[in-house]
């Protein structure tokens, strides 16, 4: 069954906007969480990034202890993040790249170029009974890394699928290369989860992508819950990801 995780970065984004620099605030994205986990989401998904513009410290552990399902925390391969990572033990820590000035994470990592790094990473996270996930492109040269670096997941950035996803053709040509990534991981004995930019109108296009574990998906769920509610944001997306594996 493919598995939904809700990165419920946006709440903490919204409380920001007007409690930045304050203790608390709302809405407060623990509160957030035992809501996906009511409607049944099948994990909580949150980034601590370096500039704290979103999620804080505090959110981690508060989150931290109320997750019954699986806490997955995308972070940079960053030393304090990582001491953090390594006291909080999230079930799985996803690690991406990071730029101060872009709006989203806007690419995968370049596990290549930064393999010796990764490893030491993974194993210090490993050791301390962590899973790793490593946030790239479908490219055949990141999946090889990825399982060179000893990582238990990949993450494939499906951000260039959602943006071509009105251009048939060029749909057709991301959704092969997340095809063509997906087979290649699942052979050197990668799990594969998938997200950025999936939504509701999109979702189904990937239903042809094998070995699926997980969909993060944050931005698309929480703005549909202004409209709709959380708790029944997220159960149109697992209905949909339901019907799609029919």
């Amino acid at each position: 069954m493919l598995k939904l995780g809700v990165n419920i970065d946006h709440v903490a984004t919204l409380r920001q906007a007007r409690y930045q620099g304050k203790a608390a605030g709302e809405p407060d994205p623990a509160d957030a969480a035992i809501i996906c986990e009511a409607a049944g989401a099948h994990g909580i998904t949150i980034h601590l990034r370096e500039d704290r513009r979103h999620i804080q410290e505090r959110d981690v552990w508060s989150i931290r202890e109320i997750v019954k399902t699986r806490l997955n925390l995308e972070m940079a391969n960053a030393p304090e993040i990582l001491a953090l990572a390594l006291k909080v033990k999230p079930e799985i820590v996803c690690l991406v790249p990071e730029h101060r000035k872009e709006v989203t994470t806007e690419g995968g990592l370049e596990v290549v170029g930064q393999l010796k790094d990764l490893i030491d990473t993974r194993k210090r996270l490993n050791d301390a009974g962590i899973e790793v996930s490593l946030f790239i492109t479908p490219d055949l040269r990141q999946v090889e890394a990825s399982a060179k670096a000893g990582a238990q997941f990949i993450e494939l950035h499906t951000g260039a699928f959602a943006e071509q996803f009105h251009e048939p053709e060029q749909r057709h040509g991301e959704i092969q290369r997340l095809v063509i990534a997906a087979k290649r991981a699942h052979e050197i004995g990668l799990q594969v989860n998938a997200g950025h930019g999936l939504n509701y109108q999109n979702l189904s296009s990937l239903h042809c992508v094998p070995h699926l574990v997980e969909l993060n998906i944050g931005h698309s769920i929480i703005s549909r819950s202004i409209t709709v509610g959380l708790h029944q944001a997220v159960q149109q997306m697992l209905r949909l990801m339901q019907n799609d594996a029919a």
